[in-house]
């Protein structure tokens, strides 16, 4: 599986770039399960090496299909890397859907192996997987199920197979990783999306290769050895490709969290790391805010003071000094993308001078669309079109009436794996453009601003425009609000509450109080919004509300 081939199409560039690095930082660590295993580039080279071998044996050839599904860790990595570097289609499957849908995935794909969590697979039943040859556990490469001999051999005596194929000993001379077009399959990532069903992305070497490639030309903050904290999910293409996959081929030691990403778990993990870049979604960010930073600042004490020239200046100096601390002390900038921040968060951010900057992206590009540094950020926008890509505004007036975000360029996907339709719907004709489902805006500069999703817009009552998400930021930020769903009930707009409970008990308030704190809600939110906007009531929503993996709510199940 490992040698080189002739290519009939456009020469690979991303298994060079991962050849390299493995190559070039060979006694440096790679990986890390925080508490758990740490890996070399030299121990990674030689597990790539031993799961070709075990793909080869198996029959896998280049095209073939390879499941993982699992929560982070290194040996995630390795089997991801493994599959990349052999021509093998990696098909991540985010460790938080349920049996069923791990069931069809696995089915719909066409996955002849599966790399699966010992505790995942406990719930899983191989009897609706008939296309599946093999499973092997991701942590201890135990093999619960093999319908194959040779499978089954080549597990059994991996290291004597290793041994004969590599005699005297394994260095970088002995990497040679298949060559395969760049327009091959690299990766079918199956959609988390907050508006329906799940959809196989096809993404190419080339996608991923333009990714990364960019990440190389404009993050510049790495260098070999530094650190990184990966919180978001490697089945993700944000997690997967731009805070893990890039930092590898800079030669960066990843180091996964092996807990639930809590705050409290996180700062200790960026007090330990010391990361100078950090890579998140909103959710987390404005947790640690609003839980860290903005009871501070309501302190009577504190808001006369800012209110006093000069030492307004110097209390925010010490307000973020004591934010650059908290991330570790060495952040030289943190990306925030998969969601939009809340714009008061937002705004405290750039007022502190806080070096933060919001990107976008969609699985459908690999991720990136488009990127500003903090630098060059500024608020309610989402950067400029990154490298090799264009984009578009379907309006009369881009820069003032929003439009669907159409994009073109190297990170655009293939299409949706054995989707035709779907494909066509956001790909109408053959000229490359592809519909985002975003509509947004683009300044004179370049400089993005995304509205809201095309299919959650709600049509007022004169024919306006409501982006809810506009709303929900508002009623995010008010008194005991955890989270906020707001949702078009038969021309009125409803506001689903989850309350922020543990704020509320500390203050000795229970859900029975909630009613009186909410009915203030909608009355102050309601002063700030136009009359075709208003919310006409709302409702408590005791459970938090279903999330993707990138913490956007699951939208679909909350329609009326």
């Amino acid at each position: 599986m490992a040698e080189k081939k002739e290519t009939g199409g456009r020469p690979n560039r991303l298994i060079p770039l991962i050849e390299e690095s493995i190559k070039k930082h060979w006694e440096l660590t790679v990986m890390s399960d925080m508490g758990g295993i740490n890996y070399k580039y030299s121990e990674l080279a030689i597990m790539i090496a031993k799961m070709h071998i075990l793909f080869e044996h198996a029959g896998l050839k280049p095209g073939d299909k390879v499941a993982i599904l699992g929560k982070n860790s290194s040996n995630w990595m390795v089997a991801f890397l493994s599959c990349l570097t052999a021509g093998v289609v990696a098909v991540p499957i985010l460790h938080e859907f349920k049996p069923d849908m791990a069931h069809h995935l696995i089915n719909h794909s066409d996955s002849r192996l599966l790399f699966v969590d010992a505790a995942i697979w406990e719930n899983l039943d191989e009897s609706l997987m008939p296309k599946l040859e093999g499973v092997i556990f991701i942590s201890e490469m135990g093999m619960p199920l093999s319908r194959s001999k040779r499978l089954t051999e080549a597990r059994n005596n991996i290291n004597e197979l290793f041994g004969k194929k590599y005699p005297y000993d394994f260095t970088p001379a002995d990497i040679h990783y298949h060559a395969c077009d760049e327009d091959d399959t690299a990766i079918i990532n199956y959609t988390s999306g907050s508006t329906g069903m799940s959809k196989g992305v096809m993404l190419s070497y080339r996608n991923i290769w333009s990714n990364i490639r960019f990440c190389l030309d404009y993050v510049p903050f790495f260098k070999a050895g530094d650190g990184i904290v990966n919180m978001l999910p490697l089945a993700h293409l944000y997690g997967m490709v731009i805070d893990t996959l890039h930092p590898i081929i800079r030669g960066c030691h990843c180091y996964f969290l092996t807990k639930l990403p809590s705050p409290k778990v996180i700062l200790h993990a960026f007090a330990e790391v010391r990361p100078k870049l950090i890579i998140t979604v909103p959710l987390i960010l404005e947790k640690i805010i609003r839980n860290k930073v903005f009871p501070m600042l309501e302190k009577p004490v504190m808001k006369l003071l800012l209110k006093v020239p000069f030492l307004d200046d110097h209390l925010l100096a010490k307000v973020k000094d004591g934010l650059v601390q908290a991330f570790g002390g060495n952040v030289q900038e943190i990306i925030v993308g998969g969601a939009p921040i809340n714009p008061e968060v937002e705004k405290f951010l750039y007022r502190i001078g806080f070096p933060v900057t919001v990107g976008y992206g969609m699985t459908e590009c690999g991720p990136l669309v488009s990127y500003a540094s903090a630098a060059d950020s500024r608020p309610h926008t989402v950067g400029r079109i990154v490298d090799r890509m264009e984009a578009r505004i379907d309006s009369p007036d881009p820069a003032n009436v929003p439009g669907n975000i159409w994009v073109r360029g190297d990170n655009v996907m293939k299409g949706y794996y054995k989707n035709e339709e779907a494909t066509r719907e956001v790909m109408p004709k053959d000229d490359g453009w592809m519909n985002t489902g975003d509509l947004g805006l683009i300044a004179d500069d370049g400089m993005i601003t995304i509205c809201g999703r095309s299919k959650t817009m709600i049509l007022g009552p004169s024919g306006q425009n409501i982006y809810p998400e506009e709303i929900e930021a508002r009623l995010n930020m008010m008194p005991y609000v955890a989270e906020s769903l707001v949702v078009d009930d038969g021309g009125k707009l409803v506001a689903l509450i989850h309350p922020d409970l543990d704020s509320a008990r500390q203050q000795g308030l229970e859900l029975a109080d909630m009613d009186k704190v909410m009915d203030a809600n909608l009355k102050d939110l309601n002063k700030e919004l136009p009359a075709y906007s208003k919310v006409s009531r709302y409702k408590i929503h005791p459970e938090e509300f279903e999330k993707t993996p990138k913490r956007s709510i699951k939208r679909f199940l909350y329609q009326p």
